[in-house]
């Protein structure tokens, strides 16, 4: 008897391939420690110091707790991992040449926040134990980490590492022209024909002459735009390209009320923060307008109305072939063939839409009928029309409120469930400690966050859900009166492990869940839409909807469908699925190798972006000074 399939709810979806992260136990804790916790600290580093240098496996394994974690980025190799448990570690470090690459761990005092502490603050108040900000010296680089400590009452209370954060933030010899580095910007004395910044700066922005790109980024939205900032910094020539005419019309284009739900402390980008009266949330005009400016403050180059129309890999020279056709300022159209080192797709963490098929969708006789990226607003005059809006995901639900906004019947339809959050509650919980206003250095607030092993953190979340949920009662209360099917994510873990592990399913409430709470943003739930009539939808229960417009908030691919789309299948059956935690934890195939030379996928939000561009960065400048091979573990 064959057996029936087993069906993942939706709140349980992995990006095809993934694994199914489990949330990390909390290990048995006493109570704060009342050591000198400089001293706890500095033994263990110097333990760890003694043990690395003479490989002796055994000291470095009792120096980390049963249940630990080691997560390393470009550290220990060059690539992303989390080994669980004192065996993984040494197994890993045991395999040449990764036992020998650090040479040095210290303790950071370079500050207050930096020196050793007592740590419960870290995990939410639920572990106890002495945190401390590490120096990292590497055979190739330097970067900064965190260990947090505990006491093992299985061993006569000596401290051992519960979780070990390394990374690398710079290569010897290789600094950013920002550290130290800062060019002269003149050229003084008497030199016939000398140039002046515009015309230097113009000859580059172009590579007239024999100049080519080491990197071709291709999407000038955050992803492009940072890891181009990383790569100047680092020396090594870069081009964007934008379909689009102006830089940020990949936001300026977007539905007419988008504004990020993530606050301002979240989204900084490299080198050239927002201002102080910068606003909380950032409409996406005003995102626009600053990614704009971005790219000229830091000498960014772009080119825009510009379409790649070939690219093909040259296996033998490590080098690609990009025929490029790009509309200049004039007007004219300008073909180039480029032969770039690396390409990065940045051309969003997710793809192509998501955009189905149905039944007698050519049919429709309404005003409109788009998916949600096409969508640029409603229309003034439509008092008292009729619109559907499937999907009940952050675009979603902001489709549905500017329709209300602007005097339409609307009518979500709610397919399986959805995370729901406030934004203020959500984000007072997530984030207070990190990035809020007084909060820590971005830099700080970022290794802490990234210190934490992605399974602990989804421990974490599952508190964190609680407590949002807590405060966010009579919220959840009417949403569910109303008929709209909530969720509590992965695990119960909430908004965080829902984008990591599908990118989406869930909605930062600023408004439209009242609406729905008082009626006048109907729901639509459970039911799959059979056909699509002249003017409206027919739902599988046999109910029908009326509908003068229909918007598809179904969201996105996976990137990979985008490099079949953009290089043909050869180059995307080489790349790796992206998106989703592999078998370590950590996420798959973005800013790290995709099973293709020379081809890097990079996407995600602001912070991702601003944090990952340079270890994406980092990577491309070693291979390109020939520190790393492509093949290196």
């Amino acid at each position: 008897m064959a057996t029936a399939a087993v069906q993942v709810p939706s709140h349980n979806r992995l990006e095809p391939g993934s694994n199914q992260l489990k949330p990390a136990t909390y290990p048995a804790t006493n109570d704060p420690p009342k050591a000198d916790v400089h001293k706890i600290a500095s033994e263990w580093a110097a333990s760890l110091n003694e043990a690395l240098s003479s490989q002796d496996y055994e000291n470095i394994k009792q120096l980390f707790l049963q249940g630990s974690c080691w997560r390393d980025q470009l550290a220990l190799s060059w690539d992303y991992h989390t080994f669980n448990g004192p065996e993984k570690i040494i197994s890993f470090l045991r395999s040449s040449p990764h036992g020998s690459r650090i040479k040095s761990i210290s303790i950071d005092d370079s500050s207050t926040l930096h020196s050793p502490h007592v740590s419960a603050a870290d995990f939410d108040g639920k572990v106890n134990g002495v945190g401390s900000f590490l120096k990292i010296e590497t055979d190739v680089g330097k970067g900064p980490g965190i260990v947090r400590l505990l006491q093992d009452q299985q061993d006569g209370g000596s401290w051992k590492a519960f979780t070990l954060f390394t990374t690398m933030h710079e290569l010897k010899g290789h600094e950013e022209t920002v550290r130290g580095n800062r060019p002269h910007g003149v050229a003084h004395g008497g030199k016939p024909g000398r140039k002046n910044w515009q015309e230097r700066r113009t000859a580059t922005e172009n590579f007239d002459g024999d100049m080519e790109p080491t990197v071709l980024i291709l999407g000038a939205g955050q992803g492009g735009l940072t890891s181009a900032a990383r790569l100047h910094q680092l020396g090594v020539p870069t081009l964007i390209i934008d379909r689009n005419p102006r830089v940020g019309d990949n936001w300026r284009n977007r539905y007419h009320q988008l504004v990020l739900h993530d606050p301002v402390w979240y989204d900084h980008l490299p080198y050239v923060p927002f201002p102080s009266h910068w606003p909380i949330f950032t409409p996406k005009d005003k995102l626009a307008e600053w990614f704009e400016s971005y790219a000229k403050l830091l000498e960014l180059n772009v080119w825009t109305q510009t379409n790649l129309e070939s690219a093909s890999w040259d296996g033998s020279k490590r080098q690609w072939t990009v025929n490029l056709e790009r509309k200049k300022a004039d007007g004219t159209i300008e073909k180039r063939t480029l032969h770039p080192r690396h390409v990065i797709q940045a051309t969003g963490h997710s793809g192509e839409m998501s955009f189905p098929q149905i039944k007698g969708m050519e049919d429709f006789k309404g005003d409109r009928l788009c998916h949600s990226s096409q969508f640029k607003g409603a229309n003034s005059d439509s008092k008292g029309k009729k619109a559907i809006v499937v999907g009940c995901c952050n675009s979603g639900h902001d489709i549905a409120q500017d329709f209300y906004e602007h005097g339409y019947d609307v009518t979500v339809v709610q397919r399986s469930s959805t995370y729901v959050m406030s934004s203020k509650e959500g984000l007072d919980v997530l984030l207070a400690g990190l990035y809020e206003e007084g909060g820590p250095d971005t830099e700080d607030a970022d290794l802490m966050f990234m210190s934490i092993p992605n399974a602990m953190l989804k421990r974490m979340h599952v508190d964190a859900t609680k407590e949002i949920a807590r405060r966010d009662a009579d919220l959840l209360a009417g949403l569910q009166k109303a008929g709209f099917k909530l969720d509590n994510g992965p695990d119960d873990a909430g908004f965080f492990m829902k984008y990591f592990q599908r990118g989406g399913g869930y909605y930062i409430d600023v408004g439209a869940s009242q609406l729905i709470i008082d009626g006048k943003i109907k729901v639509k739930q459970g039911q799959e839409i059979m056909e699509v009539k002249p003017h409206g939808l027919l739902f599988a229960d046999g109910s029908e909807l009326e509908a003068d417009e229909i918007v598809f908030a179904t969201g996105y691919l996976n990137m990979r469908g985008t490099a079949r789309k953009i290089f043909g299948d050869d180059i995307a059956d080489q790349v790796n699925d992206v998106w989703g935690f592999d078998e370590e934890g950590e996420l798959r195939t973005m800013w790290r190798r995709t099973g293709h030379p020379g081809f890097w996928f990079f996407g995600g939000n602001l912070a991702l972006c601003r944090y990952f561009s340079r270890m994406l960065a980092l990577q491309i400048k070693a291979l390109d000074a020939g520190i790393m091979k492509y093949e290196d573990p």
